[in-house]
């Protein structure tokens, strides 16, 4: 697996959103204050769940795993990026074959679930979706390596319902740097930049998370559009290069973009991230060299090592969930509170805060924030008005 202001009346979601603060343990006031806001995630995993030898159904509650609709209700979630995650070294067919399959999943959530979960197609769809009481989910690609270097290609996942594409992930591609692979290109080449302008001229979100610094300000130069990183943590509080500097925090502001806080422990807290990094080189080592055995699905190879990879992480001391409110902190101050929100990474990491172990806990973020001192209104814009209003905008 891969690892690494509110329109609505407070009536109206007292309506949509099916939960109580009985049971847990939040004042009735915050988890009152969570209902009415519109709760939007930037970045999930959980598309890779619906494919491949044991694919779950999102409607039903799991023991694994972080979302599905059940949880998704009690967490007040109400709108989700769902990421398409390939690994970049799978050959070009069968990558194109694994991101259909997913696409083609997410479509059938929907056929299958047509009371709780719907695709929206653009941004105006989702306030809709979400008022009729059911899941508004934005399909996204993580990673242009999926699109090789064909506008052709984008054009053709854009007709499949893919209204948003992180430009790297952590390989550096045909035409962006991404910040923890190789640098080639000094950010992005001419063909890049062609990319960004057809993806403003569709109307497709682009995301900047995994993307380096140098590729991100050269999307700024290029781009008409607000930009989105999606699930990034700040460089001030863990000076790793997967995080974003302060430099970046201004040059979004300006944009008028929205970074998303991600829930990984390891980009929270450097000390944590160390003993990761670590174990990750030399997992991933491990699963390079057995992908052969699993027809070169690197995926797979992953599951195998997996419970011996997590048993050692488990040994790691944990990250509070006063790291996570830090990294918002911080990415407030400096980008200001309408460029701020959340992007979980769920179901692409293995690590999370303590307490927020899934997404039916999301209303412990409104309980943190109003401890710190946000006003209502601020927490609104956090936990979701401010992505809406980036989709709105670009997502015609």
């Amino acid at each position: 697996m891969k690892r690494y202001c509110c329109l609505f009346t407070p009536l109206a979601f007292a309506l949509f959103q099916p939960f109580t603060a009985a049971g847990t343990g939040i004042p009735e006031e915050i988890m009152k204050l969570h209902r009415q806001a519109i709760v939007f995630d930037a970045h999930c995993d959980t598309a890779m769940r619906l494919i491949g030898d044991e694919p779950i159904d999102l409607a039903e509650r799991h023991s694994s795993g972080h979302i599905d609709f059940p949880r998704a209700r009690e967490g007040g979630l109400d709108a989700q990026v769902f990421a398409v995650w390939v690994p970049p070294q799978m050959p070009e067919a069968a990558a194109a074959d694994r991101a259909h399959a997913m696409i083609d999943a997410l479509w059938e959530q929907s056929r299958r679930h047509p009371d709780q979960f719907e695709i929206a197609l653009k941004g105006a769809d989702v306030k809709r979706i979400v008022k009729e009481g059911k899941l508004a989910a934005i399909i996204g690609i993580e990673g242009g390596h999926l699109i090789g270097e064909s506008l052709d290609t984008l054009r053709d996942y854009y007709a499949r319902g893919v209204r948003c594409m992180t430009l790297t992930w952590m390989n550096t591609n045909k035409w962006a740097d991404a910040s923890d692979d190789t640098t080639m290109w000094g950010g992005l080449t001419d063909f890049g930049r062609s990319v960004v302008r057809e993806m403003d001229r569709l109307g497709m979100i682009i995301d900047c998370s995994h993307v380096s610094e140098k590729t991100l300000f050269d999307v700024l130069e290029t781009t008409k559009s607000p930009v989105l990183v999606s699930h990034s943590c700040m460089r001030e509080l863990t000076d790793i290069r997967r995080n974003v500097s302060d430099d970046a925090l201004r040059a979004v502001r300006k944009n008028g973009g929205v970074v998303c806080v991600n829930f990984f422990a390891g980009f929270l807290d450097k000390d944590f991230n160390d003993k990761v990094t670590a174990f990750w080189a030399e997992y991933r080592k491990k699963a390079n060299e057995l992908a052969p055995q699993y027809g070169g699905d690197a995926e797979k190879a992953w599951h195998a090592l997996e419970p011996e990879f997590e048993k050692r992480m488990a040994e790691i001391a944990p990250v509070p969930l006063s790291r996570l409110i830090d990294h918002i902190d911080h990415a407030v101050q400096v980008a200001g509170v309408d460029h701020v929100g959340f992007g979980s990474d769920f179901d692409g990491i293995n690590v999370t805060p303590v307490g927020l172990d899934d997404v039916s806990k999301l209303p412990l973020i409104t309980e943190e924030l109003a401890k710190r001192g946000y006003s209502d209104r601020d927490i609104r814009k956090i936990l979701g008005a401010n992505l809406l209003r980036l989709v709105e905008k670009v997502v015609r």
